[in-house]
């Protein structure tokens, strides 16, 4: 499970040594409650709800400031080039096979700019591959709220994906920057 603690954690954080830190401060936080596991429940979900706590525990004093949460402020998402969500929905009409196209590097750069809760979110659901619930109960949240959220995390992924892959000639580009 090393693995997916420590992919995971390079995500959430900026720099490699700190997902490193995370990755193995989860590891020994999860050998000391070892006896709080309980057998036969998932132990990928254990592990990321104390990578979670430890996540939380670590950006908490910098996040004292005065802030609102996304899904509160009622986010919708739009591109910096000025693209409405969606736009792009008929250029990625198989996204999986177009997702296997981009190296690995460039959908964690592209992750890392997805607010927090999207970026759990879509690293649960999409990465881990915890069905909504498991997900739910990692994040402590609503299933409602998780498939809320892994739809517009993959709405703005696609976003920030969407120049990249004009660029490299697998998708048509905007009608409005087509000179």
């Amino acid at each position: 499970m090393m693995d997916a603690v420590l992919r995971t954690a390079q995500v959430l954080t900026r720099h490699e040594h700190e997902a490193e830190d995370l990755a193995q401060e989860t590891m020994m936080k999860a050998m000391r409650a070892i006896d709080s596991f309980e057998e036969g429940s998932d132990i990928k979900a254990w592990l990321f709800t104390i990578l979670r706590r430890a996540h939380i525990d670590r950006v908490r004093p910098m996040k004292n400031r005065a802030g609102v949460s996304l899904d509160e402020a009622g986010y919708d998402p739009v591109d910096p080039r000025g693209s409405e969500p969606g736009e792009h929905e008929t250029d990625w009409a198989e996204p999986e096979s177009l997702m296997n196209r981009f190296e690995d590097r460039a959908l964690i750069d592209a992750m890392k700019t997805l607010p927090e809760e999207m970026r759990w979110t879509l690293l649960l659901v999409d990465v881990e591959q915890m069905d909504h619930a498991e997900a739910a109960r990692v994040l402590g949240v609503a299933v409602g709220t998780v498939k809320s959220r892994s739809h517009r995390a993959r709405s703005m992924l696609r976003e920030r994906l969407h120049g990249t892959a004009v660029d490299r000639g697998w998708v048509k580009p905007n009608r409005e920057t087509t000179p």
